[in-house]
């Protein structure tokens, strides 16, 4: 499958109806991309330098980045409106993924330095960090509320990871995460538009 005319196509996410969304490259830079019933729409985050789609839900809602002379955003894309995601305090947020609840996993790097995974529920960012690790992403998340990413550890060696919520009664920032061996993630949160 390639966009018509485009130099590189990816598509990274699609939905129970068949929808996808990616990214393509043409002449002109990078896009996003939905495709349905066989029919390709560009999505270009107004006043953006380039855009990459990377995620929808079962509602049609889709998330992505875009970059501009800032840095990287996180967006959602819902009945045709475009909504920047951005962590408080971020140089980039890069959201990957959402579920039939809204829920939106990612990546954001903090000024503070930090690289980390996000959730983003409810108005409320969630950073996941795993154990050890100097980088944590989250790319995907299940309606049952189980996220895959990555991690880095100190030699830079790339581990899968799974997170899934615990099944005890516990604070809901505590999660399980699963790579071979259990292991709790660090937890912080914050409240969408706070700093």
């Amino acid at each position: 499958m390639d966009y018509p005319g485009s130099t590189f196509t990816a598509a990274v996410g699609i939905n129970d109806a068949g929808a996808i969304v990616g990214s393509y490259r043409d002449a002109n830079g990078e896009h996003g991309f939905f495709l349905s019933e066989g029919t390709y729409a560009t999505l270009d985050y107004p006043g953006s330098l380039g855009t990459a789609a990377t995620g929808i839900n079962n509602a049609g809602t889709i998330v992505g980045y875009y970059v501009d002379t800032v840095g990287v955003h996180g967006f959602t894309l819902s009945e045709g409106a475009y909504a920047s995601v951005d962590y408080p305090g971020s140089y980039f947020t890069s959201p990957f993924d959402i579920n039939d609840a809204g829920t939106i996993v990612g990546y954001v790097g903090t000024l503070e330095g930090s690289n980390s995974a996000f959730i983003l529920s409810g108005g409320t960012y969630t950073l996941l960090d795993y154990p050890g690790s100097t980088l944590t992403a989250a790319y995907g998340i299940n309606d049952a509320g189980a996220i895959v990413g990555f991690y880095s550890d100190a030699p830079n060696v790339e581990h899968g990871f799974l997170a899934t919520p615990a099944t005890v009664p516990l604070p809901p920032a505590v999660w399980l995460l699963g790579s071979g061996l259990a292991g709790l993630v660090g937890i912080r949160k914050r409240r969408k538009g706070a700093s």
